[in-house]
């Protein structure tokens, strides 16, 4: 079965071009046009990730994300007009996976998509198989990919949680950057991008009782830090 791209832009060009270059990649889409139906198209229908413009009218790209974010940890990409850096770091920090500003190229538009997809990939290939992931407070199941600190669960993106997986296949080790996303080919994400989840991942677990999940090593990377509340 293709994967599954609900498009929610209020340009009807852009619902069209995006979903023929989607559907010729191989990928199912749906589109709507306001962020209201794409609330209720997920409800109905789910998706495997949410193309999500930022600047739709009555209810905003960032808006359906907050709701979306209270119940679902599908991957949202966001599409704005706007390309300035305070947009795309609230986009990420509010639970984005990516961000594509326009005008964008159809084709760069589908990479990012198949990227975002092949990060969440081999949780769902292996999702029987991974047992869970213990560390002081943390837990970690990549199989049904869930992530707890002590008895709360601490919600985290498709992203995220393909970060904090990757700290936890080498809790000893320190990661650069690029190595965060190891293991997932042809995915080329900024390091300011990076920067933003791995803050987000400290917030969320921070907000869980966790001040100690990630740890900075400056001038190299990051490693998993003692977990211990």
């Amino acid at each position: 079965m293709p994967n599954h791209i609900l498009v929610a832009d209020d340009d009807p060009h852009i619902r069209e071009v995006i979903c023929f270059a989607l559907e010729k990649a191989g990928l199912s889409s749906d589109a709507v046009a306001d962020g209201a139906a794409a609330l209720r198209r997920f409800a109905e229908k789910g998706a495997d990730l949410i193309v999500l413009d930022v600047g739709m009218p009555e209810m905003d790209g960032l808006e359906v994300c907050r709701q979306l974010r209270r119940s679902s940890n599908v991957p949202i990409l966001f599409l704005s007009a706007r390309d300035e850096e305070i947009d795309r770091i609230l986009g990420l920090e509010m639970g984005g996976d990516d961000y594509v500003t326009k005008p964008f190229s159809p084709r760069e538009l589908v990479a990012r998509v198949n990227a975002v997809l092949r990060r969440l990939g081999p949780a769902k290939v292996q999702a029987d198989e991974v047992g869970p992931f213990s560390h002081g407070l943390l837990k970690l199941n990549s199989g049904q990919r869930l992530a707890w600190f002590g008895d709360s669960e601490v919600r985290l993106t498709a992203i995220e949680f393909a970060m904090l997986e990757s700290l936890t296949a080498r809790p000893a080790h320190v990661l650069t950057r690029s190595q965060l996303l190891d293991g997932r080919p042809n995915i080329h994400v900024s390091d300011r991008t990076i920067d933003s989840h791995i803050r987000n991942i400290r917030a969320k677990f921070a907000a869980a009782g966790g001040s100690d999940v990630v740890e900075t090593v400056h001038g190299v990377g990051f490693r998993l830090g003692r977990c211990g509340g």
